[in-house]
């Protein structure tokens, strides 16, 4: 497959934007996750200019809950989604395969929703601590190491099944490599070198963490876990740079 259709596929997964009338090969699935951090970094470009917009009407707590409802509208909730499903499949009393058919159901669950409100108020709050320009940066950083975060989980947590998302997207080390140092480009230009280098370690963490809850959990990757990691790791980033840049 050409590098045009894999990045193609990585943004028809990751936005609702149109990419092109052609279809897209199968197969380009393969290659698409060493595209998830620039993608997710222009999701956080647009996110971004929704904070700029609302802070300016409305002060910086519209403009952070705008750009996070702009974020989640131009990535089809894929993400919430996920992280919803996670937590409800975390919330099974029982083994694996129960909590895997938990994270199936189309619907949400109280331990589900309890997150979704969690991640918006946390989020929120930490993105309106900073300043106009820091909190635009952070956005930025958040949608690229969240979506860097995906890509760890594909390169290094098998499947937990053999269908879904989890399955048909994959990454291989230097794919990662490359994924890797286009998100740390991307925060340290959006956050600066330290603040960035704080979001880069707080991201790695979050990134770990996720990872070895879906191991351990679940018994590998599905499409949820990997949305779960997105929305888990820009809270962290948006949390670390709150901190780090707010004396």
């Amino acid at each position: 497959m050409t590098v045009v259709d894999e990045a193609r596929a990585a943004a028809g997964l990751l936005t609702i934007v149109p990419v092109g009338r052609r279809a897209i090969p199968d197969g380009s699935e393969g290659g698409a996750a060493l595209w998830f951090p620039l993608v997710g970094s222009l999701v956080g470009v647009v996110a971004a200019a929704a904070y700029g917009l609302g802070e300016a009407l409305l002060g910086s707590f519209y403009g952070a809950a705008l750009a996070l409802t702009v974020s989640a509208i131009l990535s089809g909730a894929l993400h919430h989604d996920g992280l919803a499903d996670t937590a409800d499949g975390l919330g099974v009393r029982g083994d694996l395969t129960r909590r895997l058919a938990a994270m199936r159901d189309s619907g949400i669950g109280a331990y589900g929703a309890l997150a979704l409100v969690a991640y918006t108020l946390l989020a929120t709050a930490a993105l309106a601590r900073l300043s106009p320009p820091d909190a635009a940066g952070a956005l930025v950083c958040g949608h690229a190491l969240g979506r860097w975060a995906a890509l760890a989980q594909l390169t290094f947590v098998a499947p937990a099944r053999a269908d879904g998302l989890g399955a048909a997207f994959s990454a291989e080390p230097l794919a990662f490599a490359i994924g890797s140092a286009v998100a740390v480009a991307v925060t340290l230009v959006a956050g600066g070198v330290l603040a960035g280098l704080c979001a880069v370690a707080g991201a790695a963490i979050a990134a770990a963490a996720t990872a070895l809850l879906a191991h351990r959990a679940v018994g590998g990757r599905t499409g949820d876990t990997l949305g779960a990691a997105v929305l888990v790791t820009e809270l962290v980033v948006y949390s670390v740079l709150a901190a780090y840049l707010v004396t």
